[in-house]
């Protein structure tokens, strides 16, 4: 018989390509992924994988057995689901990926509000922008996503994931405070923001993809990823940015905020695996994230803005 953990190590191999990348996931060493891929070739009597340069790929064997291994790791988990359900007991452990401001403006609540609610219940948390924290997800690497994502560059939740809505986050426009909007009267216009320096996050960032797609034809000047940077630059009067409420630093002096029109605005859900959906750690994590956008400023600024 196939032992579970062997399949998790071809599935986690599938996913990463490599067995030191494989093995960051599993939180193992590369020569343990290595031994359980080994004694699968064994048990299995079928060569898995083969060198490909200083990668690793599947044979033929190894992709249609990875295929059921995903298949029999998701039964797995919804059956795990299924008995936690029964219990009705909130333990185990829950690991949530999410993005930068929300590891900084929601969780700290959130895993505070678990652990005196739930002490039977371990957490951890792993910082990734939304698209690797939605293949974490998928991989039953993490147990839940908080992402962000834009009407103009929105993520679309594949097969087997479910989501909720935790809010809607506003973006304002960051600029020194010498700028010629900076003592602007109401909302500018987003055609009034073309010709500026940009200071954004890197390609592949949710908010580089949004930006790109308001703004068609800018091209940033400076590509950082925290927003303290990015506001330290725009203090120094290199150029603009764009900078969304939730768990906004404080702004430095020579920085101004201005309203933009039309209203620039993300939205903010946490998403699990369908499979695993019944599990209690599951809601009580949603509700935990819930209370903590609830009780947090972007809640409150969006109502007074409305």
């Amino acid at each position: 018989m196939i032992e579970v953990g062997r399949l998790r190590a071809l599935d986690a191999v599938a996913s990463y390509g490599t067995v030191l990348a494989a093995s960051g996931a599993l939180h193992c060493t590369p020569s343990a992924v290595s031994q359980q891929l080994g004694k699968l070739e064994r048990e299995t009597g079928a060569t898995l994988v083969e060198k490909d340069g200083r990668r690793i790929r599947l044979t033929e064997a190894g992709r249609v057995l990875a295929t059921h291994a995903a298949k029999v790791l998701a039964a797995l988990d919804e059956a795990e689901s299924a008995l936690a359900a029964q219990r009705d007991t909130v333990t185990g452990r829950v690991t949530i990926a999410a993005f930068a401001t929300a590891c900084r403006g929601l969780l700290p609540y959130a895993l505070h509000r678990l652990a005196a609610d739930h002490p039977e219940l371990r957490t951890g948390l792993i910082e990734g922008d939304p698209h690797h924290a939605l293949d974490l997800l998928q991989r039953g690497h993490v147990d839940l996503a908080v992402l962000d994502d834009w009407p103009e560059a929105a993520i679309t939740f594949p097969p087997g994931v479910a989501s909720t809505e935790l809010g809607l986050d506003i973006a304002d426009l960051v600029v020194p405070t010498g700028h010629r909007l900076a003592t602007a009267t109401g909302p500018v216009r987003r055609d009034q923001l073309r010709g500026e320096r940009w200071i954004a996050a890197p390609p592949g960032a949710i908010c580089y993809e949004w930006l790109l797609r308001v703004l068609p034809g800018v091209a940033p000047d400076f590509l950082v990823g925290e927003f303290e940077t990015q506001l330290t630059l725009v203090a120094a009067g290199l150029g603009v940015a764009m900078l969304p409420r939730l768990a906004r630093p404080t702004l430095p002096a020579g920085v101004v905020t201005v309203p933009v029109s039309p209203r620039p605005t993300r939205r903010v859900t946490v998403a699990w695996r369908t499979a695993s959906a019944a599990r209690p750690a599951i809601s009580a994590t949603v509700c935990a994230l819930r209370a903590s956008w609830d009780r947090g400023h972007p809640r409150k600024t969006l109502d007074a803005t409305n």
